[in-house]
C-alpha cells in the first residue's frame, strides 16, 4: 500500500476562519476527513501534519524518507522564502507535490515564486480544498508509473 505524508504550513490551522473568501470554508479537520476518504477509496495510507514552524516542517519531511512513498506540502507562506524546506524534499529524494488552496499565481506578485516547484513534481494551486484530492490522484499516478 502506497503512503503519502501530506504536511501543512503556517497559519493553515485556522482554515475555515481565516480569510474564508480567500482560502475557503472548509477546516484543516474537513480536508483531512475528505482526503483520508478518497485515500482509502484507493488503497493508499495518508499521514497528516501540520506545524508554523519552519524547523518542524523540515524533521517531517526527513522522517517521511524511511515512512513514505511520496510528500505532499502545502508550505503555505514558507512557499515562497524556505530554501530550507526546499533542501529537505531534495535530500529525502521522495516525489513531492507543491499544493495551495488559492491561485498564488493571481495573487501578490513575491508569492509567484516559489522555491517548493524547484524540486516538485508539479503544482496545484487555485482549486481550494478540492486540491488536495487532486494531489493525492497526481501523486498516485505517479507512484503507480514509477512502479
Amino acid at each position: 500500500m502506497a503512503s503519502i505524508l501530506i504536511l501543512n504550513g503556517p497559519n493553515l490551522n485556522l482554515l475555515g476562519t481565516r480569510q474564508p473568501e480567500v482560502y475557503g470554508h472548509e477546516t484543516l479537520a474537513d480536508i483531512e476527513a475528505m482526503c483520508r476518504a478518497h485515500a482509502d477509496a484507493h488503497g493508499i495510507a495518508v499521514e497528516f501534519a501540520q506545524s508554523n514552524h519552519e524547523g518542524a516542517l523540515v524533521d517531517l519531511i526527513h522522517a517521511a524518507k524511511t515512512r513514505h512513498d511520496g510528500i505532499i506540502l502545502n508550505a503555505g507562506a514558507y512557499t515562497h522564502t524556505s530554501v530550507a524546506l526546499m533542501d529537505a524534499i531534495a535530500s529525502v529524494e521522495l516525489p513531492a507535490i507543491e499544493l495551495h488552496l488559492s491561485n498564488i499565481h493571481a495573487r501578490e506578485a513575491f508569492r509567484h515564486h516559489s522555491y517548493i516547484a524547484r524540486v516538485a513534481l508539479g503544482v496545484i494551486c487555485g482549486f481550494g480544498a478540492r486540491g488536495y484530492v487532486l494531489a493525492i490522484d497526481a501523486m498516485r499516478g505517479h507512484l503507480e508509473r514509477a512502479g
